[in-house]
């Protein structure tokens, strides 16, 4: 299986910075106020700030819908296909994430031209939004219906706010999702957004595929902890450290970003 990240990406090693959506319309903190038009500026804002900062690719992601929902409003995903065609780069990948609707960014990805998107396309959880199933076969069924095969999938693994039902163990859910629900990437998550996994989870799930597919940290980088991190994952998803005083639902710090590539160049050039 031919890897997704070198595909997509001329680095190794690849960082994808989240792009933050602050809540939507019909959310319970949407701003009407700053409205739409509110919305975009600051989208176009951290957009601009990421890209100068040299990340290698972006995702696009509803974040401040809180509390998530398992299901997306058609509102919610007229606004972000609206600002993810507006700002999306020209010379680098993005992707697109709905918190918790795996169907909502493959439509927005046929949309806007995503390369790639990011989800929980497997599992049963308890969580946050209560009791989370989930249907593999179904959205990759409709990705194929839809005509966007071309549309990779990332599938999140441990996913944040929630704990899986069963017992099984790491290595047999990352080969499950790569042999039986075939995943184009598997991504390894703390408990929350900004938090960092335990590092043998993700020792565990990279020796569980080997080369298979790629497996990527998908919460909880920072500059002072990337080095370890790298040393294992083929790539990393960073969102909360980029932001001013390390926070997830503020904007973007140019200055977080140049720290955070400057130690992810270092960690390339030990390759």
């Amino acid at each position: 299986m031919a890897n997704v990240l070198e595909h997509l990406f001329p680095t190794p090693k690849p960082v994808i910075a989240m792009v933050h959506f602050p809540p939507l319309p019909g959310t319970p903190l949407y701003d009407e106020k700053r409205g739409v038009d509110g919305i975009l500026e600051s989208i176009a804002s951290d957009v601009k700030k990421l890209l100068e900062g040299g990340v290698d690719g972006l995702l696009y992601c509803n974040e401040g819908d809180r509390p998530y929902a398992l299901q997306a409003d058609f509102e919610a995903i007229a606004v972000m296909t609206r600002a993810s065609t507006e700002t999306a780069p020209k010379d680098r990948p993005f992707g697109v994430d709905f918190l918790w609707d795996p169907k909502a960014p493959i439509a927005i990805a046929l949309a806007t031209g995503a390369a790639f998107v990011r989800e929980v396309f497997t599992g049963v959880y308890e969580s946050d939004m209560g009791l989370w199933n989930t249907n593999a076969a179904a959205m990759l069924r409709y990705r194929r219906n839809i005509g966007a095969s071309n549309v990779k999938v990332f599938y999140n693994i441990t996913p944040e706010f929630a704990s899986p039902l069963g017992n099984r163990t790491i290595e047999q859910v990352a080969r499950s999702a790569v042999v039986s629900s075939l995943a184009d990437a598997l991504l390894v998550s703390g408990p929350m957004a900004g938090s960092e996994p335990d590092f043998s989870l993700l020792q565990r799930a990279k020796a569980a595929v080997g080369d298979q597919v790629p497996v990527l940290l998908n919460t909880g980088a920072k500059a002072e902890n990337i080095r370890q991190f790298l040393r294992v994952a083929d790539g990393v998803i960073v969102g909360s450290s980029l932001k001013v005083d390390g926070y997830t639902w503020n904007p973007v710090d140019p200055e977080r970003v140049k720290a955070f590539m400057v130690a992810v160049r270092e960690v390339r050039q030990e390759l």
